[in-house]
């Protein structure tokens, strides 16, 4: 029987046209899959959690693949990476059940976007960010983001193109907060529409772009826009630079692994395994929901 090895890879997008393999551009699961292919001797086909857009960031992607080679996950952890270039690293490896499926077997995604919010950019900051210089009204977007939980239609979120797919979604989370001179916003859901995340980002700019923004008002036009169901009532996309796939959560069922069964021996192979959302959330949620696909 093949082995079904799980990979949690981070990676800095910023020269990539995303995760997924394309012709003409350049896509990180390409070079992934061929330092695999260069350490195993056989061509793999890895399977992610999701597919991220061009200049998107990750820092707990999860990808399985399966193979017949009895490589060690030390060694293989430490193959790839001698291979892989320095804008993508191989945080872990971990020997999975047959069941397990990177895209169908996670039950959350969590998204963070970057915000550099101080008068001046960043030399350190300025590939993973957007920088908006004035001070922005983060108790309002934190109020507002509370408004999108729930299980919704996010017609007014969804980027044009791709498989068609039912525009409703299941927000377990939507948070921002300040730290320092960053301005965080962290959204957590099942699946993600196409641009969805960089869509509310940009919506909430629209509707609190400074200190002057009242919250009552803002959430007035912000449940308009859910209304309306069409992408050009909301604002427009922020910038791919300032977001990161944080972390994959998937079932207690696969949290029972030994500590043996990953390198490095970390306490959740694969992503982090479990959240304080339960499953018992995922409650009348659609089939095909669950396992969407968060571009």
């Amino acid at each position: 029987m093949p082995r079904n090895i799980a990979l949690t890879l981070e990676y800095d997008g910023t020269d990539y046209a995303g995760w997924q393999a394309q012709r003409n551009a350049l896509a990180v699961q390409t070079v992934v899959e061929e330092a695999l292919a260069s350490v195993l001797g056989e061509k793999v086909r890895l399977i992610a959690s999701g597919r991220t857009d061009a200049g998107v960031h990750a820092a707990g992607q999860v990808a399985n693949f399966q193979t017949r080679h009895s490589i060690p996950l030390r060694g293989l952890f430490e193959a790839v990476n001698s291979i892989l270039p320095p804008d993508i690293r191989v945080v872990q490896v971990a020997e999975m059940p047959p069941s397990f499926h990177a895209r169908h077997s996670a039950i959350w995604r969590t998204y963070r976007y970057y915000i550099l919010n101080r008068p001046q950019p960043s030399v350190f900051w300025g590939r993973f960010s957007w920088h908006i210089p004035h001070p922005l009204p983060v108790s309002v977007w934190d109020r507002l983001g509370k408004e999108l939980v729930g299980k919704r239609d996010f017609s007014s979120f969804e980027k044009k193109g791709g498989t068609p797919r039912s525009p409703v979604c299941t927000l377990a989370s939507c948070r921002t907060w300040r730290d320092g001179d960053l301005v965080i916003l962290q959204v957590t859901s099942h699946a993600f529409l196409r641009g969805m995340v960089r869509a509310i980002v940009g919506t909430l700019y629209k509707l609190a772009p400074d200190l002057t923004a009242e919250f009552e008002e803002a959430k007035k036009r912000l449940l308009e826009i859910l209304e309306a169901k069409t992408r050009s009532a909301a604002g427009r996309s922020a910038p791919a630079r300032g977001l990161c796939l944080w972390r994959v959560t998937y079932s207690r069922r696969f949290a029972t692994l030994s500590p043996e069964a990953a390198y490095p021996p970390l306490k959740s192979p694969a992503g982090s395994l479990w959240e304080p959302f339960g499953e018992e959330f995922l409650q009348g949620a659609d089939e095909d929901e669950t396992q969407g696909d968060p571009d």
